[in-house]
């Protein structure tokens, strides 16, 4: 137990909603696989990608925007009943659709990709620094695309901006966090709603690879009413916790209760709150690992804070470190 907490929780409060500015302009587009809006010229993927075992993308020439069509209802519009969507389908029945709007919580342009038709809706995080298009690049998408084409999965592969909050070294460590939560907001108030008018489906799965695995362990630990399930895998759930010599405090000593509230081994051994227990509790948590992974021992403490909490879980480890692309290409078609 972390010596910095304070007295026993008994709530996840949220963030309160930002405040409400003009209706965004939103823009929806057609776009062969491989390709890529203009802006993304603007905003290159890290090249510590490449660690992961995942190439830097080569951007293509931006494709033609279509204007969807405005309801005042949706954040994001979709096309009217009857109308053909906004998505390409590949020649063996893949559908695949490019999303992008100007976010009210993000007040920036922020952008989706979402895979299938049907099924359980997947909200996918990307790894450390990545982008939306990381886990179609990494070929995680090829290997739940079975799946996908049956209409059992529809994968929401959002944004992430990492590199402006946890992993920003350039701003303090508490602006590092409350950016995050402005993020969490993003997922919350829109990502969240647009993924219920796209697919009807009630069962919503958290899922993310390295600190993709940490996004949706904390955001369904603290919403469980809104998930059913978390597939986690080379995560790690203490971004407070060094882990020489390539892991470090990612707020360098600095500690606050937004951090805690962040921090899934923190506040999660505190809960007694039991309506809200009961709702963790209904959570379906999956956690694979590597045996040689840095994070191994996070995992296993994570698995012991959850049972504690009476959530179901299992914990799976892979042989050696498993902190790639290719070894989750492995895990996705078998834990997903």
């Amino acid at each position: 137990m972390n010596s910095r907490l304070a007295a026993p929780v008994q709530t996840i409060p949220t963030a309160v909603r930002p405040r409400k500015k003009a209706r965004p302009r939103v823009k929806e587009t057609t776009e062969a696989k491989g390709g890529a809006q203009e802006n993304l010229k603007k905003r290159q993927p890290e090249k510590n990608l490449k660690d992961l075992g995942l190439p830097v993308r080569r951007l293509a020439k931006p494709v033609a925007v279509a204007k969807a069509i405005p309801q005042p209802s949706l954040i994001i519009p979709l096309p009217e009943s009857g109308q053909t969507p906004f998505a390409t389908v590949s020649p063996t029945g893949l559908h695949r659709r490019y999303v992008a709007w100007e976010s009210e919580v993000m007040e920036r342009r922020m952008e989706m990709l979402i895979f299938g038709h049907a099924g359980t809706r997947v909200l996918v995080f990307p790894t450390r620094r990545g982008r939306f298009y990381e886990y179609e690049d990494g070929g995680l998408v090829e290997a739940l695309r079975p799946r996908i084409e049956r209409g059992e999965l529809q994968l929401f592969c959002v944004d992430g901006i990492d590199g402006e909050s946890v992993y920003n070294r350039s701003i303090p460590p508490q602006q590092r966090i409350m950016n995050h939560v402005q993020y969490e907001q993003h997922i919350l108030h829109e990502v969240l709603p647009y993924s219920e008018r796209v697919n009807v489906n009630s069962v919503l799965v958290a899922h993310g690879a390295s600190l993709g695995a940490w996004h949706a362990m904390n955001i369904a630990l603290r919403h469980p009413h809104l998930f059913q399930r978390v597939v986690s895998l080379s995560g790690r759930y203490d971004l407070t916790a060094s882990m020489p010599p390539d892991f470090h405090d990612l707020f360098d000593g600095y500690y606050d209760q937004t951090i805690y509230y962040n921090t899934p081994l923190h506040f999660l051994p505190r809960m007694s709150d039991p309506e809200l227990l009961e709702k963790l509790q209904r959570l379906e948590i999956t956690l694979v690992i590597g045996e040689q992974d840095p994070f191994l021992a996070n995992n296993r403490d994570m698995g012991h804070v959850l049972a504690n909490a009476g959530i179901r879980h299992s914990l799976h480890l892979w042989s050696g470190r498993a902190h790639r692309f290719a070894r989750w290409r492995e895990m996705v078609p078998q834990f997903v």
